[in-house]
This record gives C-alpha cells, structure tokens and sequence, in this order.
C-alpha cells in the first residue's frame, strides 16, 4: 500500500491538540509523517511528546492563530521543527461563538472570521510558497456541514466555513497545474467539545440523529483515512474536493 504511505514527510496540523485534530494527528503520524502539532496551550507540546515516542518525530508549537503576528512566528517555527521544509498542511484550528443572528456580537463575529477564514489563507499562503518552489504539497482544510448550510444563531462560523469551502476550490485552480493538491474534509456531526451544545441539547440531538443514516455521531478516529489519503500520493489527481465525512447525512 505504497500509495497511502507518508514515511518522510513533514506535516503541519493545526488545532492538533484535541478533538478531530488529534485525531488528524495520529493518523497522519501512523501513517509515518514527521508531525508538528499547533495548539494554543502547552498541551500541544505534551502529546507531542507522547506521540513521538514511537515511530516519525512529533513536535508542539504553541501559539494564537487569531493573532497575525503570532500566526507568522509559530508558522516560522514549525517549519524549522521540520528542517525548513513542508509536505502536508492540516488546517484544523477553529474557534465557535454562538447566539441570535440579530443579537451577534460583532466582535465574535471578527474574531470567528479570523480564526476560522483568515488564518486558515495565511497558513495556505505561507505553506503554498513553499510547496510551489518545489512543486509538490498536499493542503488539506477542515470545512464543516455549515459548508453546506446555515445552521442556527451560528452566522459566524457558517459564513467562515462556506469560505473555507471557497477558498479551498480558488487555491485549487491556480496550484493543480503546478503539484500542490488543496482539498478539504467536511466534517459531520462529530461528538467534540465544540459540539457540546448540541450534543447537551435532547432535542437538537434527536433531530440530528435522527438525519445521521450511520445512527451515531462521528469521533475523531473516522477522520483518520480521509487525511491519510488527501495526504498520499493515494489523492495525486484529486484537486478542491470537498470530501464529506458524515455517516450519510448530506445524503439524506
């Protein structure tokens, strides 16, 4: 299965520190990928630390993506974790603020753009520079159901994902014909503490259930083979896919 074998690369995962992002993380690692986990807390840095005990190298880089600056320095240092060369990029840091669309703080509404829109451009921007100087890279951007609809008193986040969406699609068309893959993974309803709302509200719950073909929430670990194959020489000829990890639910 030399096709899905990702010995000697040199990834990148943001937001790796918990939920589907470290579950982006393992998968990438067991597949042999050298891994630097971005996180906002020391916690990067600790299950990098178990992470690389056994197999490719695994280092934590902690920093605020939301901050321009901050971006740029932990960017600069994750890649000399990896000896000033990148392979795979994971965009998976994401921030969530809810209430009415009517009553939205704008300052959420800022800072979830940031976050979630911004940050994950300057992160492509800044690892395609690199991919394209030597004209190949995989660039994989973590979308949301919210892609595909609005959702409820979550305006923010649904907008930054339907740019997510976009973006992956625009970086697509101009860096296919020059070996730098940008796909996405669209997540379903995934049992994360971003979800925690939902996942705590009976009703919401049900009726989201209800829609899921596969009958359950999604974990992290059913997010392991989709990175794994948009990060292979498996997905070579695949370019601004967004690939829904669901249990079904887009197709109902």
């Amino acid at each position: 299965m030399d096709l899905f074998d990702l010995t000697g690369k040199k990834a990148i995962v943001t937001g790796g520190s918990g939920g589907l992002g470290l579950g982006l993380v393992e998968g990438l690692h067991e597949a042999g990928a050298e891994v630097v986990i971005v996180g906002r807390s020391a916690k990067c840095h600790e299950l990098a630390d178990r992470i690389g005990r056994s197999g490719a190298g695994a280092y934590g880089v902690s920093g605020d993506l939301g901050d321009r600056g901050d971006l740029d320095r932990v960017f600069a240092e994750a890649v000399a974790k990896l000896d000033g060369t990148l392979d795979i990029l994971v965009n998976c840091a994401g921030i969530q603020r809810r209430s009415p669309s009517a009553a939205f703080p704008i300052e959420d509404w800022d800072a979830v753009i940031e976050a979630n829109l911004t940050a994950v451009f300057s992160l492509c921007q800044l690892s395609g520079r690199l991919m394209l100087d030597k004209g190949r890279g995989k660039i994989i951007n973590i979308a949301s159901m919210l892609s595909f609809f609005g959702g409820y008193t979550v305006p923010a986040y649904a907008a930054s994902k339907g740019g997510v969406m976009q973006l992956t699609k625009a970086l697509a068309n101009e860096w296919a014909g020059r070996g730098v893959n940008v796909n996405a993974i669209a997540p379903g309803y995934m049992d994360t503490p971003l979800n925690a709302a939902l996942i705590n509200d009976p009703v919401r719950n049900r009726r989201i259930l209800d829609r899921i073909p596969a009958g359950r929430w999604g974990t992290a670990g059913d997010m392991k083979g989709t990175v794994v194959f948009l990060a292979s020489a498996a997905s070579d000829y695949i370019n601004g896919a967004i690939i829904a990890v669901d249990g079904g639910y887009l197709g109902c």
